[in-house]
Formats: C-alpha cells, sequence, structure tokens
C-alpha cells in the first residue's frame, strides 16, 4: 500500500475539507470576536438564554443541526424558498450548505475561547486608554484584541479542526456529492461502506490526522510567540 499516492476522487476529498475548513473559519472568526467581546464585556437582561442559544449546536446532535438547517434553507423552507424563488439561489446539498453547516457547527467553540480570552484582559488597561481620550474602537483594536489575540488564534484553529471533523450536520444539510459535497469525512464514511476500500480509507483517515495535528501544532507555535510578546508588552 502507498501510503501517500492518493487517487483525484481522494485529493479532491482533501482538497474539499481544507477549502470548507478555511472558508468556514474565515467567516465565523469577525463574528465570533464581536459576540465574544460582548458576552464578555456587557450584562443584560436575558444573556442566559442567548448564551444557550449561541452554545445549542455544541449540545444538538449534529444530525439536528443540520435538519434545522434544511428547515431553514431547504429549497421549501422558509428562507431558502424565498432565496430560491426571488434570486434563483439554492443553498441545501451544494458546496455553501457544507460551509454553513461548519459555520454553525464550530462557532460556539471560536466564540467561547475568545469570550474567555477577553475576559481574562485587565480592563484596568482598557479604562487607563479611555482616560486617556481612545475611543471604544480604538481600545479594543489596540488593547483588547492583542491581550486576547492567544484566544482568539487557539477559536481559529478550534473552529479550523472542527470544520474538518463536521459529518453530522454536512451530510444531513449539503449531503454527500462527490467533488461538490464530499469533504474528508464523508469520503471516508463512504470508502467504509464498500469491501475491499480498506486501503483508500485508512490513507484518508492517515490524512485526517496530519492535517489535524498541523493545525494544532501550528496554533500552539503561534500561541507561544504571541504569549512571549505579550508578556514583552506588559513589562515594557
Amino acid at each position: 500500500m502507498e501510503l501517500f499516492n492518493y487517487s483525484p476522487e481522494e485529493w479532491s476529498a482533501i482538497y474539499l475539507s481544507l477549502k470548507v475548513a478555511l472558508i468556514c473559519t474565515v467567516i465565523a472568526l469577525p463574528f465570533a470576536i464581536g459576540i465574544g467581546w460582548f458576552l464578555a464585556r456587557k450584562d443584560f437582561y436575558g444573556k442566559p438564554v442567548f448564551e444557550g442559544i449561541i452554545h445549542l449546536p455544541l449540545v444538538l446532535p449534529p444530525v439536528t443541526t443540520g435538519y434545522l438547517l434544511l428547515l431553514i434553507f431547504g429549497v421549501n423552507g422558509f428562507l431558502g424558498k424565498w432565496l430560491n424563488d426571488a434570486l434563483g439561489i439554492s443553498i441545501a446539498f451544494s458546496f455553501w450548505a457544507a460551509v454553513i453547516a461548519s459555520v454553525v457547527v464550530s462557532f460556539p467553540l471560536v466564540t467561547r475561547s475568545i469570550r474567555l480570552a477577553i475576559e481574562l484582559v485587565d480592563r484596568n488597561y482598557e479604562e487607563a486608554a479611555q482616560t486617556l481620550g481612545a475611543s471604544g474602537f480604538k481600545v479594543f483594536f489596540t488593547i483588547t484584541l492583542p491581550l486576547a489575540l492567544p484566544g482568539v488564534i487557539s477559536g481559529f484553529i478550534l473552529s479550523f479542526a472542527r470544520s474538518l471533523g463536521e459529518f453530522g450536520a454536512t451530510i444531513t444539510f449539503a449531503g454527500n456529492i462527490q467533488g461538490e459535497t464530499q469533504t474528508l469525512p464523508l469520503a471516508i464514511f463512504s470508502k467504509m461502506q464498500i469491501p475491499g476500500q480498506e486501503s483508500s480509507t485508512f490513507k484518508l483517515v492517515l490524512a485526517s490526522i496530519i492535517i489535524s495535528l498541523a493545525a494544532m501544532i501550528f496554533a500552539e507555535y503561534l500561541n507561544r510567540k504571541v504569549i512571549k510578546r505579550k508578556r514583552k508588552w506588559e513589562t515594557s
């Protein structure tokens, strides 16, 4: 068995997984930063309910999440029907359905990581900057966000890694279409159902392990760099 001799079909699944995970993370990160800051710094009526809704995909079975997305964005869904009738856009069982499924499932992880990082930022730094005339936006981008950067990076990698492993919501909402929505987990699942495909299955499993491990090592490297810079900034 040649471990790294992948067929075009297998390369397609690997490429599609990386593409979906990267797009998912880029889309989710700005919203997660905003909501993470909002949850860390604001108290309001109904906050526990809002937090519960944000974190609901963490505890819901992924298939349930996919079914709910199908009810919303399917051709007969209340939003999907309008998109299809008014704009001719069909989301369900498409590449963007795979992206949306990954965003919804991974969003609580990145939001929670960023929120915890912002909560650890000393408010005295923010208040000192405000007393010197800095606006709220300037304080956030020059004080809060740089100090919370390790959590932002962790959230980014968590979102990326979770997207790579997404299966239940994707197969329910996006289907298992080769070259369109068949990501690594779906390709592994498909190969497992075919007798004599043990070699191909193992190669795909190996690829998923290597990609995930590389992402975690890279995240740890970036975290160490950022933490060193943060300590240097705090002591200067």
